[in-house]
């Protein structure tokens, strides 16, 4: 009977007809003291799994579809499944050691029983789309090469699954979204075009806000231009110097001394004053002193020439206009007006 069983295992081996399928119990990596096997698709199965596979007839490198037994949920999906590659056959027997994303892929816990059955030829791969689940991943410095890198160690992808990429101590969660030619393809001597979707967290950045165009300028009305006028002049007036006219001293013309300083208007009106009543109270006296001394005068005040008055010495005429004007003093001279000698208009 041993011998029928053998012969027929053969037969369907040569035909093509073996199909391998067993259930385990499946661990992590951590559990079986091989914690490298996180890194990759690839799981560890027991010797005897390799004695039957040498029976079949089955195709290089080999793949397996995993599988749930039972569903521990009603709400999860009895029917998901998976691909992986085999490392070595190493595990102990009853077992499959698979990694924890894989595990997570399936909704398996530690010990559970998983459905391993050798798989059919995948097609090779020739477009796959994955999406980060942080941005983080994006932050590497070269995500190209981490991955070019990291895939090495996958021999399969299944749209649908997470898979894990370490790097620099740091594990990052990548979702399968989408296969080409097929839902399961094999990544092995072929030319892949991978494509990235916008991690998981990823937000749009916020667009400024549109800046509109500046108001046109309102015309300010003639009033209130004036007012903001005035208020500059205003202004502008306190900075500025005042204007004082006739600053300094001055000098009659009689060669008197003057009443007040001229450097402000209330000195030049006490000037004014002063002056007013001594041209009053003199009258006709000044009039006629002013004659005797040689002045010309023009006007009705002084009525008809006095041909008298011309007559007179011309050395009286300045010993009397000496004698009318203020005692000069050392330091301030003093203008004298019609100095020197006299000529009569009349011949004598």
């Amino acid at each position: 009977m041993f011998l029928a069983l053998a012969a027929a295992r053969r037969l369907a081996a040569l035909h093509g007809l073996g199909t391998f399928e067993e259930t385990y119990r499946c661990l992590p990596p951590s559990a079986a003291s091989h914690p490298h096997l996180e890194d990759g698709d690839k799981v560890l199965l027991p010797v005897s799994a390799l004695h039957r596979l040498t029976t079949l007839r089955v195709d290089y490198p080999m793949l397996f579809q995993l599988r749930a037994a039972a569903a521990a949920d009603p709400d999860d999906q009895p029917h998901r499944t998976s691909h992986c590659g085999v490392l070595e056959f190493v595990a102990d027997e009853g077992t499959v050691v698979m990694p924890r994303w894989m595990m997570a892929n399936l909704r398996l816990g530690e010990g559970a029983a998983v459905r391993v059955r050798s798989a059919a030829a995948l097609p090779k791969g020739a477009y796959v789309k994955i999406q980060p689940h942080t941005s983080a991943f994006l932050d590497v410095s070269n995500p190209k090469a981490v991955l070019e890198k990291t895939l090495r160690t996958f021999t399969c992808f299944t749209t649908g699954d997470t898979i894990m990429v370490s790097y620099n101590g740091k594990s990052y969660y990548i979702d399968v979204v989408e296969t080409r030619p097929a839902q399961a393809v094999s990544i092995i001597d072929t030319d892949c075009e991978v494509d990235f979707a916008p991690p998981l967290d990823y937000k749009e950045p916020e667009k400024p806000p549109v800046r509109l165009p500046a108001p046109p300028a309102v015309a300010v009305p003639a009033s209130g231009s004036k007012a903001a006028a005035g208020d500059g002049a205003a202004v502008k007036r306190e900075d500025e110097p005042k204007f004082k006219p006739f600053t300094g001293s001055g000098n009659r013309l009689d060669g008197k001394a003057s009443a007040a300083p001229s450097g402000s208007s209330s000195g030049g009106k006490q000037q004014q004053a002063s002056a007013a009543p001594v041209a009053t109270s003199s009258g006709a006296s000044s009039s006629s002193g002013r004659h005797k001394s040689g002045k010309l005068v023009f006007g009705s005040s002084s009525g008809t020439s006095n041909v008298s008055n011309s007559k007179e010495e011309p050395h009286k005429a300045v010993a009397k206009q000496q004698a009318e004007a203020p005692p000069k003093t050392k330091d301030e001279p003093k203008f004298q007006a019609f100095t020197g000698k006299s000529y009569s208009l009349m011949k004598r």
